[in-house]
């Protein structure tokens, strides 16, 4: 069993910290280009792995009212640009996926954690997702994330929050 995610040094309503790193067809892309929107930034381990999978296609599956509640998502792993358009093609994810090889983005949010898996410690990425408000600044911390209902949570406070 993964080590449970509890901290990270990203506070709500601070500035989401910046990102440059190239999309799945080879493109840089910046948050700044998505102000004015929501933005769900998820971070997954691998892809093409049965969670990881679960909730790509958890998230392909509700980007309608997703995007409805002007909301974009863009996902983070430190695998490549190649892998990410498999992962997008074969499973018609029509969302950003971010390549971070170098895993400055994850380090950067705090997701490149020590985990436990049948004794085996090692790092990498937690499965976390930041909630990034119009004006660029974090409005919801999610830990120990699971794939299959994250949507939904993610959905039903937006609701919220947009609302406000």
């Amino acid at each position: 069993m993964p080590v449970t995610m509890s901290k990270t040094s990203i506070q709500i309503g601070a500035p989401a910290p910046e990102l440059d790193i190239p999309d799945q067809t080879g493109l840089s892309r910046t948050l700044a280009e998505y102000r004015g929107r929501w933005v769900v930034l998820y971070f997954y381990p691998k892809d093409d792995t049965p969670g990881c999978t679960t909730e790509a296609c958890s998230l392909r599956d509700n980007l309608p009212k997703l995007q409805g509640l002007n909301a974009v998502v863009l996902g983070v792993s430190k695998d490549t640009v190649k892998s990410h358009a498999r992962f997008a093609e074969k499973y018609g994810l029509p969302f950003t996926l971010l390549a971070d090889e170098e895993l400055n983005v994850i380090k950067s949010y705090d997701v490149w954690q020590q985990k436990k898996f049948m004794g085996r410690e090692y790092m990498g990425v937690a499965r976390s997702s930041f909630l990034i408000d119009p004006e660029g600044k974090i409005a919801k911390i999610y830990f120990n994330v699971k794939p299959a209902e994250h949507a939904t949570q993610v959905m039903q406070d937006l609701e919220t929050l947009a609302a406000k």
